[in-house]
This record gives structure tokens, sequence and C-alpha cells, in this order.
């Protein structure tokens, strides 16, 4: 029989530190919160001092330890410069957490290059300078680690009137394998989180009366997802319990992705 603590430990991240880009959103801010019960010293980056308040109250009356740091994830020299922080203030980095992202309905004809640019630069540059800067560091420690890049549901299934996201987190998956395959030998895993449909705010704009409906016919659970749901995904690819999970794809979607008619 297997013993309950060495099932308990697991999943324990004690002694880790965990960077999660994009920390100050409902759904990686829910993951952060999880990273941070389960013993890492978390690390929110986003931009806005006041949704990283709130998260940090929460994270800090459950225990856990968690600070937070601004970072303009479209420059390589701000991400470089939260590795540099990071590494001043906690010591060392473990887990990476990639999931700012934004999201836009325009119609295809309508898309303009600034736009491109930006969900471009948001959804895939960010996740590329990360992985790069973060997995440089990683490697060259010699102690492994856990990178998360937080996919979608329409990276794998096209999904309509989100054509620039569609396109950007379907490379997040591409460069999540090909980085995967890079670094195992180094004990470095990279691995995907799928979410479905969470009413998290970059998709709030594209969720109409009748896109909910749409989404609800094609969903067995028949509901959207809570952030919270994430944190088992999370827990997982972060831990010992995932290490030899790499360049996986966890769906998490209430059976959409299994739905035909």
């Amino acid at each position: 029989m297997i013993p309950t603590e060495y099932l308990s430990s697991l999943f324990s991240l004690e002694g880790k530190v965990a960077v999660v880009i994009g920390g100050t959103g409902e759904l990686c801010g829910a993951m952060a919160e999880g990273l941070a019960a389960a013993g890492a010293e978390t690390v929110l980056v986003g931009r806005s001092e006041e949704k990283a308040a709130a998260r940090l109250a929460k994270i800090e009356s459950a225990g856990g330890r968690a600070y937070f740091e601004k970072v303009d994830v479209n420059s390589k020299v701000s991400i470089q410069k939260l590795l540099g922080d990071v590494l001043a203030n906690s010591g060392k980095v473990d887990i990476l957490v990639n999931g700012a992202g934004v999201n836009s309905p325009t119609p295809i004809f309508d898309i303009e290059e600034d736009e491109l640019d930006n969900i471009l630069n948001t959804n895939l540059k960010a996740v590329l300078f990360a992985s790069q800067i973060f997995g440089k560091y990683l490697v060259e420690r010699g102690e492994g680690g856990s990178i998360i890049n937080i996919g979608s549901m329409s990276g794998i299934i096209p999904l309509s009137r989100v054509f620039t996201y569609s396109a950007t987190k379907a490379a997040v998956h591409n460069l999540s394998k090909n980085l995967a395959r890079e670094w195992a030998e180094q004990k470095v895993r990279v691995n995907t989180i799928v979410p479905g449909f969470f009413p998290a705010e970059q998709n709030k704009k594209v969720l109409n009366p009748e896109r909910i409906a749409a989404i609800m016919g094609h969903t067995p659970a028949n509901r959207f997802g809570e952030a919270s749901e994430l944190i088992g995904a999370t827990l997982l690819l972060a831990s010992d319990a995932g290490s030899f999970m790499n360049g996986s794809e966890i769906v998490v979607d209430g059976g959409y992705a299994s739905m035909t008619i």
C-alpha cells in the first residue's frame, strides 16, 4: 500500500518559487492561489497593482506567501528584469506560468495591423521571450523545473470570431511541444493547460447570449468552468506528481472537445 505521506508530498510545492505571468487576472490568479496553497512562494506578474493587492490579500489570509512584480510582458527587457528581481528577492525560480493573454472579436476583414501586433505580442511573443529567458536559467541551473503555458480550446479547434487569438494560441501549443523536446534531458518540463470556456475578463467581449447558448449546447457539463477548477491541473504539472509529463496538453473543458452532435 502506498503511504499517505507519499501521496500528499507528491503535490507539495514547499520550498519552491513560482512565477505567474498574468497572475493578476481571473484564471491565472486562481492558479496562483493554488500554487501558494501548495507551499510555493508565488510571484504575481502583471500591470495592475490594485488587482494584485486583492489577490495577494486572499493568498496571505490563507497562509500563503506571495508578492507582486509589475512587468510589461511585451518587453523582453522587462521580462529579463523580472527574472533578476525574483532571483534577488527569492533566490531562485522553479515554476513559470505563462498566462498573459488578450482577445478580440474583430471580423477577419476588419483586423488592423496594430490590433494584430498587440495580440501577437501578448499571446505569443511574451510566451516565447519568457520561456526563453526563464528556460535558459532553468537549463543552466541544472536542477530541472516546470514551465506551464496557457493554451486555448481555440488552439486545438478553431473557433469563430477570434481569428488572431486562435492563431496565436495554436502557435503556443506548437511552441510548448518544441520546448518540451528541446529541454527534456535537462529535466525542464514544458506543458500546456487548455481551458475550455471560463468567463474570464478577456473573453467577456465575445460572449453574447447567442454565443453562450451555442457553447452550452456543445459542453456536456452544460456550464462554464470556474477558475478554481484549473488548480488541479496546475499542481499536477508544477509538482513531482507530473515528473514524467512533458509536452502534454491537459484539457479542462467540461467535455467540450469530446462533443460532436
